[in-house]
């Protein structure tokens, strides 16, 4: 392996590497196309790194100048491609590698002058790195190794062809690495197609599925949810746990419920901005959350360091998306939680998720109220401010408050203290218990009045709700029970409503289409909402006439016997049939039936119509045979173009002024004014109407309209003379065109 990714992994504390890591690094897999598969969390990042590392150096120590990128590594999600940056940036920082990123949500034109200056690796997600081929900012004619990380998650994604068209634009003798969790058919076509002889390994730990990770099944009663997730974060206390839910929707509801609790929580889902993303991601690394609810953008390859505790407040929806979730903790060999909030009616389902996941959980009922108060106080028995040695300030003050109280009186403070910073859990209802039910309250005093208008006037309390609660200027709270009858209706107004109510339909009590209104002193007796005979009155089954049946009906015995049944004439048993007569092929027999005629033969293939010729290209048009007529010749090529003599002026006949007869005034004809007849207004036509055309109006009479007042600078409307040259007007200068030059 190459000295400078040794020295970097030392600095990192890398003692010794994971199986994934010395699987892709034996010295007989240089060079070669890999396909591997491995747990989540088991350094596949780190993996790659050092596998191309041979392909990228070329036994050398440092990488030369950045120009076109030698490595293209593609991530499923924007937050797993900032991370692989990352993790690529201080295992390559002795080479002198520089590793761009290019995903979506950032400012492309950044993503862009960062290639033109020039990168080794690039980093980043499928549509973004296409737009950046497609678009010619990103050349691959220099790559040596192609990296999918993640690969499945991509194809479930739906990057299937922009995957293709990267695999096809690459050079043909570049490296491809896959590396994935699983490796699902589609991946093996994938590889089979755009891979050489790729070696397929699979590394496993000799242990069963996530060996570090204690999975527990907490059951709750329906209502009870996001109780028992509140409690089981105050019982563990981890330094960093993220919530998993299924929808956007949960994951703001959610993050409002913990933060309203006092939790530093953020959130990670898809609706955020990328720049809303990593701000989260960051905030949980350096220290300032602890808790983050997101959605299953987050369950793919994030790796947060000390998160110990992985929640599903909601099952995921299959066993690889719960390996996917819980795999975020218990990584590298630390270990972890992951919980799982399971309610009766989520049961099978759950069990069905951990046996196609192959892992066990333990089931168990939420943490209660009791059981997080032990754990607290054995969290804080055991805390290691009791043993840390003392600074002088603190000791200082320490012997001070130890003068004014005493030790009882300091404890019980620091014990306050300690509580009033953590939120209080909750308490938990048993398991079997139904939902409660909301009990109906009573109204409370109030007042019933009569409306004129009943079921027969289509009445219904749809309509008499808002014209009660209009009319008193009121809310739908004031109104208790609504009666309608089929002449009139029944209205209770609470009683602090009831005065206001009545004088606001003023004297006459009538409402909106001469509707009556009227107090009642008491409460209606409403009794049947119809007349109804009573239940005794009716006629009992045994009283009631039987049914008439009908005319036609006979009963059973009345019917004929089988034994009368007998086959049509028709009929003939299989065996009386006369035998069937063979036949040449292309002759038909008679039959008892009717007699049939013989049949022509098929046509031989001598006889059928000839095919349609073939169509042919024509022959080229100078090998053609021109087609002669009785008087034309035969056509004949041009000869070479005659030489054309060049211009000379010398041979130019001089003009001669003579031939032009001069312009004469005198010739024009003078203009008669006096055979003008004079305008006179009277005699003019007065306007006419429309008649029924467009645009005129028939009453209208233009009037004569004043002239608009001209202007020094309107050149538009000058008149200059004939024979009177002009010059354009210069900027900046008053003359104006039309003027004779000075």
């Amino acid at each position: 392996m190459i000295q400078p990714l040794l020295d970097a992994l030392a600095e990192r504390g890398y003692d010794t590497m994971t199986a994934v890591q010395e699987a892709v690094t034996k010295p007989e897999l240089a060079g070669a196309d890999l396909l591997v598969s491995a747990q989540t969390g088991s350094g596949k990042t780190v993996g790659f790194g050092l596998a191309i590392g041979d392909t990228l150096l070329a036994g050398e120590t440092r990488l030369g100048a950045a120009g076109a990128p030698l490595a293209l590594i593609v991530a499923p999600t924007r937050e797993l491609a900032l991370q692989v940056m990352r993790e690529l940036g201080w295992l390559y920082a002795k080479t002198g590698a520089v590793v761009a990123s290019c995903v979506g949500g950032t400012d492309m034109r950044d993503e862009r002058r960062a290639l033109d200056r020039g990168a080794h690796l690039v980093v980043g997600t499928p549509g973004r790195l296409r737009d950046h081929i497609q678009r010619g900012s990103l050349q691959m004619g220099s790559l040596r190794a192609i990296v999918l990380d993640e690969a499945d998650e991509m194809l479930d994604l739906g990057f299937r062809e922009d995957l293709e068209f990267m695999l096809a634009e690459a050079p043909e003798d570049r490296r491809t690495l896959m590396f994935s969790a699983t490796v699902p058919p589609a991946i093996a076509r994938l590889a089979t197609q755009y891979q050489r002889d790729a070696v397929r390994v699979q590394t496993t730990s000799g242990r069963e599925q996530h060996a570090d990770i204690a999975y527990q099944a907490l059951t709750v009663s329906p209502f009870d949810s996001e109780h028992a997730i509140i409690n089981t974060l105050l019982y563990h206390d981890s330094q960093n746990a993220i919530v998993f839910c299924n929808t956007r929707a949960a994951v703001t509801h959610l993050t409002a419920r913990l933060s309203n609790r006092g939790f530093h929580v953020v959130a990670l889902s898809g609706e955020l901005t990328q720049k809303e993303r990593t701000h989260a991601l960051q905030a949980m690394r350096d220290g300032r959350a602890r808790v983050c609810v997101a959605t299953d953008v987050a369950a793919r390859g994030i790796d947060l360091p000390n998160l110990e505790l992985v929640i599903h407040a909601e099952l995921p929806s299959n066993g690889e998306t719960l390996l996917h979730r819980s795999g975020r903790t218990g990584r590298a060999g630390r270990k972890g939680v992951s919980a799982l909030i399971v309610t009766p009616k989520l049961r099978n389902k759950a069990d069905r998720l951990l046996k196609t996941a192959r892992v066990v959980a333990d089931w168990r009922l939420a943490a209660t109220a009791d059981e997080i108060a032990a754990q607290e106080q054995e969290r804080l028995l055991n805390d290691p401010v009791w043993t840390d040695e003392v600074s002088d300030e603190v000791a200082e003050f320490a012997a001070q408050l130890a003068g004014m109280h005493s030790a009882e009186r300091i404890a019980a403070a620091y014990l306050k203290l300690y509580k009033s910073r953590r939120s209080a859990p909750e308490e938990l209802a048993p398991v079997d218990t139904p939902a409660p039910r909301k009990e109906k309250q009573e109204f409370g005093p109030s007042r019933w009045f009569s409306l004129s208008v009943g079921r027969d006037a289509k009445a219904e309390p749809r309509w008499l709700l808002p014209l009660v609660c209009k009319a008193g200027g009121f809310d739908k709270t004031a109104i208790g029970a609504i009666r309608v009858r089929d002449n009139e209706s029944f209205v209770e107004i609470a009683e602090s409503a009831a005065d206001g109510f009545v004088a606001a339909i003023g004297p006459g009590m009538t409402l909106e289409d001469g509707i009556k209104v009227a107090a009642l002193d008491t409460a209606p007796d409403f009794g049947p909402a119809r007349p109804r005979a009573p239940r005794e009155d009716r006629p009992s089954r045994e009283d009631r006439p039987a049914r008439k049946p009908r005319e036609d009906y006979k009963p059973r015995e009345d019917r004929k016997p089988r034994d009368d049944y007998k086959p049509r004439e028709s009929y003939k048993p299989r065996e009386d049939r006369p035998a069937r007569v063979e036949r040449p092929a292309h002759v038909e027999t008679e039959t008892a039936a009717e007699p049939r005629t013989e049949r022509k033969p098929r046509h031989k293939a001598s006889d059928r119509p000839a095919a349609k010729p073939v169509w042919k290209k024509p022959e080229a048009k100078e090998d053609r045979p021109r087609r002669e007529r009785d008087d034309s010749k035969p056509y004949e090529k041009r000869g070479p173009k005659p030489e054309r003599k060049p211009y000379d002026k010398a041979e130019r006949k001089p003009y001669e002024k003579s031939e032009r007869k001069p312009y004469d005034k005198a010739d024009r004809k003078p203009f008669d004014k006096e055979g003008r007849k004079p305008y006179d207004k009277a005699d003019r036509k007065p306007y006419a109407k429309s008649e029924g055309k467009p645009g005129r109006k028939g009453d209208f009479t233009p009037k004569d309209k004043p002239a608009k007042p001209s202007r020094a600078a309107d050149a538009s409307k000058r008149f200059t003379p004939p024979g009177v040259k002009t010059s354009p007007r210069k900027p900046g200068s008053s003359s104006a065109p039309g003027r004779k030059k000075p």
